[in-house]
């Protein structure tokens, strides 16, 4: 630091914060910490009686944390984002669409390692809407190393390290089976559930038909619904381990490559989910999505929807948090359910 007039402050940053105190009116912070000041400022600092101010000297090799955060925001921020105006070194990042948001987990801890910075995000794989809150950014010091930014940069290597992928899947297609559905000798209860829960992301069914328990009715509505234009095609019911449970098989034999059967999610472990060559996903979906407010399918739909593929090893990794506590009032998705993977 060192002491100049106020008079001669125009472009220099202040060292310490600055109180306004006027009784019974006001008590407040009227110029912040790392503060430039600009010459506006100048006639209101002499009135609060600071005729000397304590300023940054700038030394070679160092930043301001206004200057260091901004270089470290632009590591984090990809399309569809935007930023906050930087204050006190301190940026946060707002989503501008719908869609799901990712987080390359392992640089953002290569980041936050270096010290005197840090990044905080919201989990990967959540959903997102225009406005929400991604991630926020901080200098922790009042000046920092340029060396370190040049290390975030290294780390950032030109990929930001945060995403967003909006939904682009609008039109899907519902195979009901069951032959208690199918012969009438009980109302089809599962469909309206997947109606809703697509409707929620602006998702169009343009394909619904109801089939017995038998293979091949089932692969032929799969293939019909798949020339429908459908762009994933859900399946409901079938999908235990049952003899007379035919529809991941059915899934199989339609063409579809079997990412897998089984998600070491509860509720959702018997979940079927498979691609076709053209990338249209296909999920079998087991009854636990009927009635329990939360399952494995809210944890995958808003990444299918975003065409974002969904690989065994991830599957796997939703072991971790996959475990809903069911809760008297489900508060998914504030909860920890599915925030593990």
């Amino acid at each position: 630091m060192k002491e100049i007039e106020t008079i001669h402050a125009e472009g220099h940053v202040i060292c310490h914060d600055i109180t306004v105190i006027i009784k019974d009116q006001i008590k407040d912070t009227a110029f912040r910490k790392g503060h430039i000041v600009t010459k506006e400022d100048i006639p209101k600092l002499l009135s609060l009686g600071k005729d000397h101010l304590y300023v940054w000297e700038k030394e070679e090799g160092m930043l301001h944390e206004n200057e260091a955060a901004k270089l470290l925001a632009s590591v984090c921020r990809n399309q569809y984002m935007k930023e906050t105006p930087v204050k006190e070194g301190k940026i946060e990042l707002v989503a501008e669409c719908e869609g799901v948001f990712l987080v390359d987990v392992e640089r953002l801890r290569k980041i936050n390692s270096l010290d005197a910075m840090m990044i905080a995000t919201r989990h990967t794989n959540q959903a997102v809407c225009p406005g929400d809150k991604l991630a926020g950014t901080r200098i922790i010091p009042l000046v920092i190393e340029a060396e370190k930014m040049e290390a975030v940069k290294e780390i950032g290597d030109g990929r930001p390290i945060l995403k967003i992928c909006p939904y682009v899947r609008k039109k899907a297609a519902v195979i009901t089976t069951g032959n208690e559905v199918y012969h009438g000798r009980i109302q089809d209860t599962f469909t309206p559930v997947i109606r809703e829960k697509l409707a929620a992301f602006g998702v169009e069914v343009i394909f619904h038909e109801t089939v017995p328990d038998e293979t091949d009715q089932i692969q032929a509505a799969i293939l019909r619904a798949k020339e429908s234009g459908a762009q994933c095609i859900l399946c409901t019911g079938g999908m235990s381990v049952d003899p007379d449970d035919r529809t991941p098989g059915a899934i199989r034999d339609s063409g579809a490559r079997i990412v897998t059967y089984g998600a070491p999610v509860l509720p959702g472990a018997m979940l079927v989910l498979g691609y076709y060559e053209d990338g249209t996903p296909i999920m079998g979906l087991p009854g636990c999505v009927m009635y329990a407010a939360a399952t494995v399918f809210d944890l995958l739909l808003p990444r299918v929807l975003a065409d974002v593929e969904i690989t065994r090893e991830e599957i796997a990794g939703m072991g971790h948090g996959g475990l809903c506590l069911g809760c008297e009032t489900c508060h998914y998705p504030a909860c920890s359910f599915g925030k593990g993977y």
